[in-house]
This record gives structure tokens, C-alpha cells and sequence, in this order.
């Protein structure tokens, strides 16, 4: 899949995609990831769920397409922001329109970044408390995946061109977030409070590191919602 972009892009592929919770009543999960989705129910999502958000003066199919499986989506650096009063940077990204307030939650799939593009939000825990807006971002920066824009907070070094399995749970309760990769833990860091939160992913210029002019994210999902 890679070869057919450039370098300058950003790709960003969920080969698997699942989202799973903790909630009661749970029962006993397998996966590739094993006892990491271990006694979590798979949520069973609608397409409808799948909320597209992109730059508000452009029309949809400029930003973003779904054909084969495949969602792809990409922004220029340039781009206006999801509506005319929005303070955020240009983005496509996907909001998993399933809103939780209790409970462990978990984000698992597999992610790829092609060389050459920097400074790119690929995956959030939206909702915080005060003036914070999100309870976890991973963004990408020369090849590394990183805690917000935190260079030195390395969560996986050397993703460019190869499959990363990601998992990242967030209890709410206990107001804590971990982060797996390949299955190994990388990050343990605190929540961020906030009363209502949802998973986004895609792809999300931060103003942070001098970010590529062209940033594209593409993900594929097995038919399971």
C-alpha cells in the first residue's frame, strides 16, 4: 500500500480496527493482541458512527474517500479549519461518535507512516477538564511517535515504513491512560479528567516542529461493525 505515495504524505493504515470496552457485563475477547483485549467486549460499531471532519471550505470528496475497505484521508498545511470559528489546525480526521463517561475503554489498530512528512496528530482521547481539550494525542515527528509534541516522550521510535500495532486504554475512573506497542507497554501517563470522552484518529496538523506541506492518512477496516 505504501509504495503508491509520495514521501511527503503521511499514512497512517488500521488493518484492524476495534474499539472495546470494560463496561459490566464484559466477556472474554480474542485477538492478535491477546490479554490485552482480554475480558473486554468488542463494540459492535454503525457506519453512521464514523464522523468525518474536514476543512470547512473545501467539499468532502476533496479531502477524503472510502472505496474497497480503504478510508483515505489528507490535508495541506494551508487548509482552513473544520468550520469558519474553529480555533483548531486543518484536519480530516474521524470522530468515533460512541461517547463514554465510566469505564476502561480500549483503541486497537494497526498503524503505517511513510517517511517524509512531520508534525501530524494521528490518534486522540477527546475530553479534559478546564481549558485542556483532550486526554491523550500521539503524534508523529521524523519517524517517531510521540506524547503530544514532547520530542524527548518517544512512545515508538522508527515508524516510517512498517505496521505498528497500537493499543491505548483509558480508565476513567482511576484517571489514567496507558499506551501499548507490538503489545508492550510505552506510556503510562494520567488523564486529563473531563466528563465525556471519544476516540478520533486520522490526520491533524499541529502547529508545533515545522509541519510537511502535504499530510494524508489512510486506514482499512475489517467488516466488523
Amino acid at each position: 500500500m505504501a509504495g503508491s505515495y509520495s514521501l511527503c504524505c503521511l499514512l497512517l493504515g488500521i488493518l484492524t480496527f476495534a474499539l472495546w470496552s470494560l463496561l459490566p457485563p464484559c466477556t472474554a475477547a480474542a485477538g492478535r493482541s491477546g490479554g490485552l483485549t482480554a475480558g473486554f467486549t468488542r463494540m459492535n460499531l454503525r457506519e453512521s458512527q464514523f464522523v468525518v471532519q474536514k476543512p470547512w471550505n473545501v467539499p468532502l470528496d476533496q479531502r477524503y474517500e472510502f472505496a474497497g475497505g480503504v478510508r483515505r484521508m489528507w490535508v495541506f498545511n494551508t487548509d482552513k479549519p473544520g468550520s469558519p470559528n474553529h480555533p483548531g489546525g486543518a484536519r480530516t480526521e474521524i470522530k468515533i461518535n460512541e461517547i463514554y463517561s465510566t469505564g476502561v475503554w480500549q483503541f486497537e489498530g494497526d498503524m503505517y507512516d511513510p517517511s517524509g512528512t512531520s508534525g501530524a496528530s494521528v490518534m486522540q482521547i477527546f475530553g479534559a477538564a478546564g481549558e485542556q481539550a483532550t486526554t491523550l494525542m500521539l503524534h508523529v515527528y521524523d519517524g517517531n511517535l510521540t506524547y503530544y509534541h514532547q520530542l524527548r516522550n518517544v512512545v515508538a521510535g522508527d515508524v516510517y515504513g512498517r505496521w505498528v500495532r497500537l493499543n491505548v486504554v483509558h480508565g476513567v475512573a482511576a484517571s489514567n491512560v496507558t499506551v501499548f506497542v507490538e503489545g508492550e507497554r510505552r506510556l503510562s501517563v494520567p488523564g486529563h479528567g473531563g466528563e465525556q470522552h471519544y476516540f478520533k484518529f486520522g490526520v491533524y496538523k499541529q502547529s508545533h516542529h515545522q509541519p510537511s506541506h502535504h499530510m494524508e492518512s489512510c486506514l482499512f477496516f475489517n467488516n466488523h461493525f
